[in-house]
């Protein structure tokens, strides 16, 4: 697992990492790496600064839904929460948005759950954990069990609206943080699961293991990207979305 480290060069890691397994004397290199140790603090935990910039940027513009504030691990963290139109609900659905982004990004997330509300599902778009904008997938790896007790809140929430038929809708990363949820929880909570981009990660970076698929035995959609041709400048052009 590639670690996240935050306020120190790797390369200044790997060279102190060198000298102390270069030493011949055992004594010297517990000494010289519990030194290392207490002086280089390794962060696991995602950027909250960051976290609150994105619900600074957003808070302002809803119109459709309302900002909630919801619990998990003792810090507060932003929902949106947009109530189904219709005169039947058919209940509600927890969206996860994809890396680095917010529960209203306007890519998937916040057309999601504005749409859906017409269909007669409730949608509470949930803020996943973030890190510095060029954090890599393996860099969210170690923080994807953040993830788990927002989605807990996130469900708690929709059944203290009276809502008890869930899916949950995941994106990108969302859908690795979701799995990690999915692991440790499994989809007695669920009605449904829908994945959308399952699977994106980064050059050369693969998947450190499987998703826990087999754990679930609710209605499963997987959605995955689709050959779309566009009038470009007049010509046909191909892009992948």
């Amino acid at each position: 697992m590639a670690l996240s480290h935050h306020g120190t060069n790797p390369d200044t890691i790997r060279l102190k990492l060198y000298k102390i397994f270069s030493f011949r004397n055992v004594a010297a290199k517990f000494m010289v790496l519990a030194t290392l140790m207490a002086g280089t603090a390794i962060t696991w935990s995602s950027d909250l600064a960051r976290e609150q910039r994105l619900a600074d940027q957003i808070v302002d513009a809803i119109l459709d839904g309302d900002p909630v504030t919801l619990t998990a691990g003792g810090h507060e963290f932003l929902g949106i929460y947009t109530q189904s139109e219709t005169d039947v609900p058919l209940g509600g659905a927890i969206i996860l948005h994809g890396r680095g982004t917010h529960p209203d990004w306007s890519q998937v997330a916040g057309p999601l759950r504005t749409a859906l509300p017409a269909h007669g599902w409730a949608t509470l778009s949930l803020q996943m954990p973030v890190l510095e904008k060029d954090a890599s997938y393996y860099d969210y790896v170690p923080i994807f069990p953040e993830a788990t007790p927002r989605i807990e809140a996130g469900i708690r929430y929709l059944h203290e609206q009276g809502i008890k038929r869930i899916v949950l809708i995941a994106h990108s990363c969302g859908v690795h943080m979701s799995m990690a949820w999915l692991e440790q929880q499994g989809d007695a909570q669920l009605s449904g699961y829908i994945g959308i981009g399952m699977g994106a990660t980064d050059y050369q970076q693969p998947m450190r293991q499987p998703f826990p698929i087999n754990r679930l035995r609710v209605p499963f959609l997987n959605v995955l990207a689709a050959r779309i041709t566009r009038l470009y400048n007049g010509r046909l052009k191909r892009s992948n979305q």
